[in-house]
């Protein structure tokens, strides 16, 4: 597969069995933090986890995984699981929701509705890039598993009308893509993006022995680094997962973080300071090989056949 591109339009789609790719976007406005995934060959969906090892196509399971949050609370999850994708020139189609490539930048349109509940979930998302796009980079030694920083500080517009949100902010965007199910090679990781008043940092905590890959994206460019493994203060989830305790900006400053979703192989958190913000996220994708974990995802999505 090639590199993500940054504003040019969809990437390569996914094609052997197990494979998967998916495109994230996060914005930070005011009070109000939104994670956008849109994925093809749906990972952490339990019906593709079991399909691929039966030789299903990863665009027989794509998904968008939506959450809107205020003042560090959730207010909407939506985790819809589509088959098929539609690809043209300039945006990518899952569902009823798009992801455009359009004046140097991403135009992100949500229209899905929450899971379990069913309401409807509509939004829009903006992002032009501050920075230089980063280097693609392998997670694995095999180079099974990629991930690039497309845009590592942009300026976002967001708008969601049910909540009557109109709000400008910091936004980011990455991607991921892997030729195999996560869970094997790589097993898991503790991913961090820390937006400080000028500059952004992103660190990938990797298992050990893999070192620490560092991106650091200003106005005068991007910068890729490995340092030694190093595990950043940790604590426990009630769930047993180990999550970081604090966020850094840089090697200078450190805010405390709070969990924004805990389950039993994933978190995501969140911290906030006068003139930064971060997201982190964990995964353990080993846990969710158990069946009983896949068994609880269920819950947490919904699954619609046509648009």
């Amino acid at each position: 597969m090639r590199p993500l591109p940054t504003a040019s339009g969809p990437p390569p789609l996914p094609a052997r069995s197990g494979a998967y790719r998916w495109l994230y976007a996060d914005v930070q406005a005011g009070p109000v933090t939104v994670v956008c995934i849109f994925m093809l060959g749906a990972l952490f969906s339990p019906r593709y986890a079991v399909a691929a090892r039966r030789g299903a196509a990863p665009l027989d399971h794509t998904a968008v995984n939506c959450a809107v949050y205020r003042d560090g609370r959730r207010v909407a999850w939506a985790f819809t699981e589509w088959e098929g994708a539609e690809a043209g020139p300039v945006h990518l189609r899952i569902g009823r929701s798009t992801w455009c490539w359009t004046d140097g930048g991403v135009a992100i349109t949500v229209d899905e509705r929450t899971a379990p509940w069913g309401t409807p979930l509509r939004l829009s998302l903006r992002l032009h890039p501050d920075t230089d796009a980063g280097p693609a980079i392998a997670l694995d030694a095999r180079r099974r598993h990629h991930w690039q920083a497309a845009m590592p500080r942009a300026r976002a517009r967001l708008t969601v009308p049910g909540l009557g949100l109109h709000a400008d902010g910091l936004g980011y965007h990455d991607g991921n893509h892997g030729e195999e199910p996560l869970g094997g090679d790589l097993p898991g990781w503790t991913w961090a993006r820390v937006h400080g008043a000028r500059r952004t940092t992103i660190a990938y905590h990797l298992p050990a022995p893999a070192h620490t890959i560092v991106v650091d994206a200003g106005s005068d460019g991007v910068t890729d680094a490995r340092t030694p493994p190093a595990e950043p203060p940790q604590r426990r989830t009630r769930w047993g997962l180990a999550v970081p305790q604090r966020l850094a900006v840089g090697d200078r400053v450190l805010v405390p973080a709070h969990l924004l979703e805990s389950s039993p192989f994933y978190a995501r958190l969140e911290a906030r300071g006068a003139a930064s913000g971060g997201i982190a996220e964990v995964a353990d994708f080993r846990r969710f090989q158990q069946r009983r974990i896949r068994w609880m995802a269920y819950f947490r999505m919904r699954r619609e056949r046509a648009a």
